[in-house]
C-alpha cells in the first residue's frame, strides 16, 4: 500500500471556474466577491490590452427622453454587457444608421 507523504492532501488545490455573473444581480456580485478570494480565480482570466485616448473631444450631446421601463431595460442590457446606458444607446444607434445607410 502507498503511503501520502505528509501534507499531500493540502497541496493540491481544486481548479474552481467563476460563476456566470450574468445571471447574477450586482448584489449578489458583489456578495460573491466579498466571499471569495480573487487568487483562487486567476487562471480563470485573460490579459487584455486597453487603450485610453484622453484627448477625444466629445463633439455634440443628445438628450433623449425614454418613458422609464424602457430606460429600465436599456438599463438591464447594458449591465448584462458590462457597459453603461449611453454606450449601449450610442453603439444601438450607430448599428441602426449603417443599417439604414447599407440599404
Amino acid at each position: 500500500m502507498q503511503q501520502k507523504k505528509k501534507g499531500e492532501k493540502f497541496m493540491k488545490k481544486k481548479k474552481r471556474k467563476l460563476p456566470d455573473f450574468n445571471k447574477m444581480s450586482y448584489e449578489e456580485e458583489a456578495t460573491w466577491w466579498d466571499t471569495h478570494d480573487l487568487g483562487d480565480y486567476w487562471g480563470e482570466f485573460k490579459d487584455v490590452d486597453i487603450v485610453f485616448d484622453l484627448k477625444k473631444p466629445r463633439d455634440e450631446t443628445l438628450i433623449v427622453r425614454l418613458q422609464k421601463d424602457i430606460k429600465d431595460k436599456l438599463e438591464l442590457v447594458a449591465r448584462n454587457r458590462g457597459i453603461n446606458m449611453s454606450t449601449l444607446a450610442r453603439m444601438w444607434l450607430l448599428e441602426k444608421l449603417r443599417e439604414s445607410q447599407a440599404k
